[in-house]
């Protein structure tokens, strides 16, 4: 993959892109939603096991219950990945009509040039609400749509991490991800006025990916490429569609418990026979400790299984064009979805060693068939 790091090579013949949430820090809009002191590890900490071989409460290993205020902590992280075969961060952006929440640690990488790690932004475009406490009702912080002066303070606030020589990019092109871009009213003029302030701003273009529900043509929707964990095991609504309904379910309701054995066909989506899919690895879920009993759970998640579906997920991608191996991680640190590769104080490293290993013996047999070289940012 050619980035703006144009001359740093790496032997990599995949580009591994691992979502990354910044709540581990108190913001005083979550103090006032849940009492002082709020982040993520308030859920995680808080966990119980709910049935006999219930892995709860999963806690943090080496990193432990971090602050992502602390440089250090963000430098650790960064090292981690870049030792284990993640190739960038893609860090959740929150922007509702001009408001931005948890922007704290991001801006800090932003400014002071550290991790010298690549990462992208993607807009999780999503009304907050109290749904993953009991609460669907009450609306947090509501995600709208004004329209094109909106559009334009948005990207120019985005314009200047376009512009960091660390932003990844696709054929030049800085990626830009959106989580919901089916909940965007004016989709197509969003596109053609981000496409079009970017060429104004010098840069070669944007790389539009769409963060989709099953079967959502990029192309037809102005995008250049979409990605695609199974939502739909992950939330509440379960369409026809859902997987689910051909998996065994072993738990009594009102928790959906499925083993992740039997999972793993669903979840790195379904049209990776196209190359402007870029499909997803799962480590684990369970959102138990945001949802208690409400929870969707994928017990036994092993090192070993992992690693099959990390296998399985590159071989999907082997024959295509060196600029499109790219897989996106879900997740790095979403603890409280059960939904990380950091380090726990269960399985250690175990999980991103899978992901070293696979990278490195992927890389050795792509190479073994072509002398290419990739690149990365």
């Amino acid at each position: 993959m050619e980035g703006s790091m144009a001359n740093s090579p790496t032997s990599s013949a995949v580009t591994l892109i691992a979502n990354y949430l910044p709540q581990f820090h108190p913001i005083p809009e979550n103090d006032r939603w849940w009492g002082p002191g709020f982040s993520e590890w308030t859920n995680v900490a808080r966990a119980r096991s709910l049935f006999r071989g219930h892995e709860q409460p999963q806690l943090p290993g080496e990193l432990g219950f971090y602050d992502l205020r602390l440089p250090e902590t963000r430098n650790a992280q960064a090292e981690l990945a870049r030792q284990h075969g993640i190739s960038a961060f893609c860090y959740w952006h929150y922007w509702f009509a001009g408001r931005r929440l948890l922007e704290r640690p991001f801006d800090e990488v932003l400014s002071s040039g550290q991790p010298d790690f690549p990462f992208c932004l993607g807009w999780a475009n999503e009304t907050w609400s109290g749904v993953w406490h009991g609460a669907p009702h009450r609306i947090l912080m509501e995600q709208t749509y004004p329209g094109e002066e909106d559009y334009r303070r948005h990207f120019e606030y985005l314009l200047r991490a376009f512009q960091d020589p660390r932003y990844l990019r696709v054929e030049e092109k800085p990626l830009l991800l959106v989580f919901r871009p089916e909940q965007i009213p004016d989709l197509p003029n969003f596109v053609a006025l981000f496409r079009q302030w970017a060429k104004e701003a010098g840069l070669s273009g944007l790389h539009l990916v769409g963060y989709c529900p099953e079967n959502w043509d990029p192309a037809r929707k102005g995008f250049d490429a979409s990605t695609y964990a199974h939502q739909s095991i992950m939330k509440a609504e379960r369409p026809a569609t859902w997987p689910g309904r051909k998996m065994a379910r072993i738990r009594r309701r009102p928790l959906h418990v499925y083993r992740y054995r039997d999972a793993l066909p669903f979840l790195h989506g379904p049209a990776c026979d196209r190359e402007n899919h870029y499909p997803s690895i799962v480590p684990r879920w369970d959102n138990s400790p945001r949802c208690g009993r409400r929870a969707t759970i994928l017990t036994g998640a092993t090192p070993e299984l992992f690693r099959q579906h990390v296998r399985n997920v590159l071989e999907k991608i082997r024959d295509r064009p060196a600029l499109r191996r790219i897989v996106f991680v879900k997740s790095w640190n979403e603890w409280a979805e059960g939904n990380y590769l950091e380090p726990d104080r269960r399985h250690g490293r175990q999980f991103l060693e899978v992901v070293r290993d696979e990278v490195v013996s992927f890389s050795r047999s792509i190479q073994s068939e072509s002398p290419e070289m990739i690149r990365a940012a």
